[in-house]
This record gives C-alpha cells, sequence and structure tokens, in this order.
C-alpha cells in the first residue's frame, strides 16, 4: 500500500465539506494481474427525483 502524501488530509476534508463521502482508503483496483492503489475513493449522490421509496438519478 502506497504511502499518504501531505495533501491526503486536506483533499479529504475539502471532499467531506462539499457533501462526498470517503468509500475506500485506499481504493484497490485489479487489472491484468495488477494491482493498483487509488489514494482514496468518494462518491456523492446526486437524487434527481424520488417518490415513496423509489430514487431516480442521473
Amino acid at each position: 500500500m502506497p504511502a499518504r502524501d501531505i495533501y491526503h488530509n486536506t483533499v479529504v476534508e475539502a471532499l467531506k465539506t462539499d457533501a462526498w463521502t470517503i468509500t475506500h482508503y485506499p481504493l484497490y483496483l485489479g487489472y491484468g494481474g495488477q494491482h493498483l492503489y487509488v489514494d482514496l475513493g468518494a462518491e456523492k449522490t446526486a437524487i434527481a427525483a424520488e417518490k415513496n421509496d423509489q430514487k431516480i438519478a442521473v
């Protein structure tokens, strides 16, 4: 696993402030027999419409 750089915590806090959810620390990707690590994974829910228990997003 790679070491985090000096900007890691600043980026994490900026994403959280902008309503992103951090999902992975780090994000692991396996591809073609290689092991790749991305510093972190994040997602932001974009709900376009909601009705009862149904949600749609674009």
